[in-house]
């Protein structure tokens, strides 16, 4: 059985996110594919998008997307879509759902982590990050991530 792992059908690990995604443009969610089995004893499926070089413009990691309660059969994310059953929460821009790429200042990576839980999680939709961040610790099972960067336009 091999571990779960995230990809796009949009850019390779590493590469370019496309520009449709980006804040200031289409605000689209990626397509996202998860692959590999989830471990033994996963409830659900937890989803961050941050931007740790949100550090310097802006003072902290920046959270763009947060999505947890997802089953974990879930193999696939559609591009601008949230699985059934799935709760998206209060992201730095203010406001719950996909707030996309927006650097300030210069080219930033910007890390997808999806997370497979022990647990299914009784949060609020108006959690943040640092409170989903909170709840998921004691249940991570497994973790993987998928880096994309994107520049100012």
């Amino acid at each position: 059985m091999s571990e779960i792992s995230i990809s796009s059908d949009a850019f390779k690990d590493g590469g370019q996110i496309p520009k449709k995604y980006g804040y200031k443009n289409e605000n689209r969610s990626p397509p996202l594919v998860f692959s590999g089995a989830a471990p033994p004893g996963t409830k659900s499926l937890a989803l961050v998008m941050d931007d740790p070089d949100a550090v310097k413009p802006a003072g902290k990691v920046w959270s763009h997307w947060i999505v947890w309660n997802i089953l974990p059969d879930v193999t696939r994310i559609p591009e601008d879509t949230v699985p059934k059953g799935a709760v998206e929460g209060v992201t730095d821009f203010g406001s719950s759902g996909y707030g996309g790429p927006a650097p300030p200042d210069a080219e930033h990576t910007y890390v997808f982590a999806l997370y497979a839980l022990d647990a299914t999680l009784d949060l609020p939709p108006s959690a943040t990050k640092q409170q989903l961040e909170q709840a998921i610790k004691p249940h991570v099972i497994s973790k993987a991530e998928l880096r994309g960067k994107y520049s100012p336009d």
